[in-house]
């Protein structure tokens, strides 16, 4: 059998905490299925008294990541400590630049420096892992990498963020606010005490910017996404939209048109009966449609700390069984010198429409009022209703919702201004785009 495989592990987290019990507890079955043994040598944790449920004692530790990225008895670095700067970032590049493997699960860190590490992978001849980046144990990476080899890819969409899904679910299903469903969530861990950048769509964006360099060729751009997050969604938002026959989602679509690539992340409506509907609770999905195999979904757990470390793990597996010599297949998908760059596509027809719920005073002539500044901006209307579950006294402000056909978003933002501008409205009013997915 080979010489065994040695790891260091930055970042005993949840997710390196799983990755370290896994690896010593299954260390005999992965060695029969590597070839090799798999060894962890070091770990550079901020906390060594923390018990983590195995022992490590005997493993070497480093307060500091880069110096343990330096350590010459390492064959691979395993960054696990998240964030787009340091000391990630100086870590890996330190790991890179000697020519040692890296596996990571870190999403900002390659939305901002990706081009970068691959470069410098591609030039020292190692491998730059990162499976775990997006949507956690659904093996998204790979199959963009490398089984879909071939295909034209023309769309990428998804549900990748749990903390979102699980609150649009429970919104659903048990009718309550968004502030009380953020709440449950940050109690049972899906949430952080500081959840912005979960709800607002950055994570998403970051994982949908990792996607589309892979479907498209095109250097990593994460700061050029249109980003709408979910926390003005309300329940009467999640109410109108089951009587439409439709859930909300927040989607991260990327897609190939004529004039260049779309980036988006924000919520949409998508039809009950689709498969992307059925994903609930902190579970991701990731559909992909290419113009060979078709449309291919994948629905998995998209966070945690044994569906993130089983990732890692994949991707340390695949570092094991390579064979020096061998040819390794390109960090982003094709070399990184070959990346092009990031064209965006001009602004045209969404063909799935557009969800609009006003709340309006209860006075003649406000509904053909709306219906006239939706004409006046080239905007026809699937139907305009007035949408409410409780008999109100007339003088209440009354909900309208109206469900366009294919139109321009800017079209829609024009006219819903005009409206505001009448004075008439109480509260914002809400845009949500409906999406109508092949499998619909």
């Amino acid at each position: 059998m080979a010489d065994a495989l040695k790891i260091g592990i930055a970042g005993l987290g949840t997710v390196g905490a799983s990755l370290a019990r896994i690896l010593v507890e299954r260390r005999e079955a992965l060695a029969a299925t590597c070839g090799r043994p798999i060894e962890i040598v070091a770990v550079s944790a901020r906390d060594r008294t923390r018990d983590r449920g195995i022992d490590l004692s005997r493993v070497a530790w480093f307060d500091d990541a880069v110096a343990l990225a330096e350590n010459s008895q390492i064959d691979v670095f395993v960054e696990l400590m998240g964030g787009a700067g340091d000391p990630a970032y100086a870590a890996v590049k330190t790991a890179l630049s000697r020519g040692v493997h890296v596996v990571t699960a870190n999403k900002a860190l390659l939305a901002a420096h990706g081009v970068e590490l691959a470069t410098i992978a591609e030039e020292r001849g190692c491998l730059l892992n990162y499976e775990a980046a997006v949507a956690g144990g659904i093996p998204v990476i790979k199959a963009l990498r490398e089984s879909l080899t071939g295909n034209t890819v023309s769309r990428v969409y998804g549900i990748m963020n749990g903390t979102c899904n699980y609150i649009l679910t429970k919104m659903e299903k048990e009718g309550l606010s968004f502030a009380e469903c953020l709440k449950e969530a940050q109690r049972l861990g899906y949430a952080e005490a500081d959840p912005a950048f979960d709800i607002e769509g950055n994570d998403t964006a970051h994982k949908l910017s990792i996607l589309t360099t892979l479907a498209f060729g095109n250097k990593i751009a994460a700061d050029d996404i249109y980003l709408e997050g979910i926390s003005n969604i309300s329940i009467d938002d999640i109410r109108a939209a089951a009587d439409l026959g439709y859930r909300i989602k927040l989607l991260g679509v990327a897609q190939r048109t004529d004039t260049g690539i779309e980036q988006r992340v924000h919520p949409t409506m998508v039809p009950i009966e689709s498969e992307i509907a059925q994903v609930d609770g902190v579970t991701n999905a990731v559909a992909i449609e290419s113009d060979i195999l078709g449309e291919l979904l994948m629905v998995g757990p998209g966070a945690g700390g044994n569906a993130t470390a089983s990732a890692v793990l994949g991707d340390i597996a695949d570092i094991a069984k390579s064979r020096p010599g061998a040819q390794m297949v390109p960090v982003l998908g094709r070399p990184a010198a070959t990346l092009e760059p990031f064209k965006r596509a001009q602004i045209r027809k969404h063909h799935g429409g557009y969800f609009i719920r006003m709340t309006v005073e209860d006075r003649a002539g406000v509904f053909a009022n709306v219906a006239g500044h939706m004409a006046e901006n080239g905007i026809s209307l699937e139907s305009i209703v007035q949408h409410s579950k409780h008999h109100t006294e007339a003088a209440e402000p009354k909900t309208i919702i109206l469900v366009t056909h294919a139109t321009m978003e800017d079209s829609v933002r024009r006219a819903v201004a005009a409206i505001t501008r009448e004075g008439y409205l109480a509260g914002e009013p809400q845009v949500i785009r409906i999406e109508r997915p092949k499998s619909a």
